[in-house]
Protein backbone atom coordinates (compact mmCIF):
# COMPACT_ATOMS: atom_id res chain seq x y z
CA UNK A 1 0.00 0.00 0.00
CA UNK A 2 1.66 3.32 -0.92
CA UNK A 3 0.99 5.85 1.75
CA UNK A 4 3.34 8.97 0.72
CA UNK A 5 2.39 11.67 -1.12
CA UNK A 6 4.05 13.44 -3.78
CA UNK A 7 3.71 14.91 -7.20
CA UNK A 8 4.02 11.65 -8.83
CA UNK A 9 0.47 10.09 -9.80
CA UNK A 10 -0.73 7.20 -8.14
CA UNK A 11 -0.65 4.68 -10.78
CA UNK A 12 2.40 5.74 -12.11
CA UNK A 13 4.42 5.09 -8.36
CA UNK A 14 2.80 1.50 -8.33
CA UNK A 15 4.76 1.05 -11.55
CA UNK A 16 7.72 2.93 -10.63
CA UNK A 17 7.83 0.45 -7.44
CA UNK A 18 7.19 -2.26 -9.86
CA UNK A 19 10.10 -0.99 -11.87
CA UNK A 20 12.33 -0.65 -8.68
CA UNK A 21 11.41 -3.98 -7.13
CA UNK A 22 12.33 -5.92 -10.79
CA UNK A 23 15.54 -4.12 -10.42
CA UNK A 24 15.95 -5.20 -7.36
CA UNK A 25 15.96 -8.70 -7.89
CA UNK A 26 18.09 -8.65 -10.27
CA UNK A 27 21.25 -6.39 -9.32
CA UNK A 28 20.35 -8.86 -5.93
CA UNK A 29 21.23 -11.85 -8.16
CA UNK A 30 24.05 -10.25 -9.97
CA UNK A 31 25.55 -9.26 -6.35
CA UNK A 32 25.43 -13.22 -5.57
CA UNK A 33 26.89 -14.24 -8.39
CA UNK A 34 29.93 -12.18 -8.01
CA UNK A 35 30.23 -13.49 -4.71
CA UNK A 36 29.74 -17.09 -6.08
CA UNK A 37 32.68 -16.07 -8.26
CA UNK A 38 34.88 -14.63 -5.76
CA UNK A 39 34.71 -17.09 -3.52
CA UNK A 40 35.11 -20.07 -6.23
CA UNK A 41 37.26 -18.18 -9.46
CA UNK A 42 40.56 -20.53 -10.25
CA UNK A 43 43.18 -19.93 -12.30
CA UNK A 44 46.35 -17.99 -13.14
CA UNK A 45 44.99 -14.77 -12.34
CA UNK A 46 42.68 -16.06 -8.81
CA UNK A 47 44.33 -13.41 -6.97
CA UNK A 48 43.26 -10.55 -9.14
CA UNK A 49 40.40 -11.87 -9.85
CA UNK A 50 39.08 -12.88 -6.02
CA UNK A 51 39.73 -9.37 -5.25
CA UNK A 52 38.05 -7.88 -8.39
CA UNK A 53 35.00 -9.94 -7.64
CA UNK A 54 34.63 -8.81 -4.18
CA UNK A 55 35.01 -4.88 -5.06
CA UNK A 56 32.29 -5.44 -7.69
CA UNK A 57 30.20 -7.16 -5.76
CA UNK A 58 30.42 -4.16 -2.61
CA UNK A 59 29.75 -1.65 -4.82
CA UNK A 60 26.83 -4.06 -6.17
CA UNK A 61 25.78 -4.05 -2.74
CA UNK A 62 25.48 -0.34 -2.23
CA UNK A 63 23.26 -0.08 -5.53
CA UNK A 64 20.85 -3.19 -3.71
CA UNK A 65 20.41 -0.45 -0.89
CA UNK A 66 19.84 2.78 -3.35
CA UNK A 67 17.11 0.83 -5.36
CA UNK A 68 15.38 -0.80 -2.16
CA UNK A 69 15.44 2.70 -0.40
CA UNK A 70 13.61 4.22 -3.29
CA UNK A 71 10.95 1.91 -3.55
CA UNK A 72 9.94 2.39 0.29
CA UNK A 73 10.55 6.12 -0.40
CA UNK A 74 7.57 6.10 -2.98
CA UNK A 75 5.38 4.57 -0.94
CA UNK A 76 6.22 1.03 -1.95
CA UNK A 77 7.62 -2.55 -0.15
CA UNK A 78 11.25 -3.18 -0.91
CA UNK A 79 11.18 -6.81 -2.07
CA UNK A 80 14.62 -7.99 -0.96
CA UNK A 81 15.03 -10.70 0.02
CA UNK A 82 17.05 -13.80 -1.51
CA UNK A 83 14.14 -15.78 -1.97
CA UNK A 84 11.98 -12.89 -3.70
CA UNK A 85 15.27 -12.13 -6.10
CA UNK A 86 15.23 -15.71 -6.77
CA UNK A 87 11.43 -16.02 -8.08
CA UNK A 88 11.76 -12.61 -10.00
CA UNK A 89 15.10 -12.32 -11.71
CA UNK A 90 16.10 -12.08 -15.21
CA UNK A 91 19.27 -13.09 -15.07
CA UNK A 92 21.00 -16.49 -16.34
CA UNK A 93 21.68 -18.85 -13.60
CA UNK A 94 25.31 -18.70 -12.15
CA UNK A 95 28.10 -20.83 -13.70
CA UNK A 96 27.89 -24.09 -11.99
CA UNK A 97 31.76 -24.46 -12.47
CA UNK A 98 34.97 -22.20 -11.99
CA UNK A 99 37.97 -23.95 -13.02
CA UNK A 100 38.62 -21.66 -16.04
CA UNK A 101 38.84 -17.68 -15.14
CA UNK A 102 38.25 -16.55 -18.71
CA UNK A 103 34.88 -18.67 -19.15
CA UNK A 104 34.00 -17.15 -15.30
CA UNK A 105 35.09 -13.53 -17.07
CA UNK A 106 32.93 -14.10 -19.86
CA UNK A 107 29.71 -15.44 -18.18
CA UNK A 108 30.07 -12.24 -15.40
CA UNK A 109 30.23 -10.11 -18.42
CA UNK A 110 26.93 -11.47 -20.18
CA UNK A 111 25.08 -11.01 -16.57
CA UNK A 112 26.38 -7.33 -16.76
CA UNK A 113 25.54 -6.61 -20.24
CA UNK A 114 22.08 -7.63 -19.35
CA UNK A 115 21.53 -5.38 -16.16
CA UNK A 116 22.96 -2.59 -18.01
CA UNK A 117 20.61 -3.25 -20.67
CA UNK A 118 17.76 -3.19 -18.41
CA UNK A 119 18.87 -0.10 -16.11
CA UNK A 120 18.84 1.77 -19.32
CA UNK A 121 15.51 0.50 -19.97
CA UNK A 122 14.56 2.25 -16.38
CA UNK A 123 15.60 5.29 -17.01
CA UNK A 124 13.92 6.07 -20.11
CA UNK A 125 10.24 4.73 -18.44
CA UNK A 126 10.81 6.59 -15.23
CA UNK A 127 11.75 9.99 -17.27
CA UNK A 128 7.69 9.12 -19.08
CA UNK A 129 6.43 8.82 -15.73
CA UNK A 130 7.98 12.49 -14.54
CA UNK A 131 10.16 10.88 -11.93
CA UNK A 132 13.61 12.30 -12.38
CA UNK A 133 14.67 11.36 -8.81
CA UNK A 134 14.40 7.42 -10.16
CA UNK A 135 15.46 7.82 -13.48
CA UNK A 136 18.47 10.07 -11.95
CA UNK A 137 19.26 6.80 -9.36
CA UNK A 138 19.50 4.28 -12.28
CA UNK A 139 21.70 6.62 -13.84
CA UNK A 140 24.15 6.53 -11.08
CA UNK A 141 23.79 2.64 -10.97
CA UNK A 142 24.38 2.59 -14.92
CA UNK A 143 27.90 4.70 -14.62
CA UNK A 144 28.89 1.76 -12.15
CA UNK A 145 27.81 -0.84 -13.91
CA UNK A 146 29.31 0.43 -17.15
CA UNK A 147 32.63 1.02 -15.44
CA UNK A 148 32.20 -2.47 -13.75
CA UNK A 149 31.43 -4.04 -17.49
CA UNK A 150 34.62 -2.67 -19.01
CA UNK A 151 36.87 -3.43 -16.04
CA UNK A 152 35.52 -7.17 -16.57
CA UNK A 153 36.05 -6.84 -20.58
CA UNK A 154 39.52 -6.17 -20.30
CA UNK A 155 40.71 -8.99 -19.21
CA UNK A 156 39.31 -10.59 -22.33
CA UNK A 157 40.80 -8.63 -24.46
Amino acid sequence: MIRYKSSIKMGNKEELIGILNQQLADTFDLYSQLKQAHWNVKGMEFRALHELFDELASETLSFIDMIAERATTLGGVARGTIRMASKSTRLEQSPDSFDNSEYTITKMVERYAQLCESTRGCIDICETYGDKGTADLFTEVIRGLDKSLWMLEAHLL
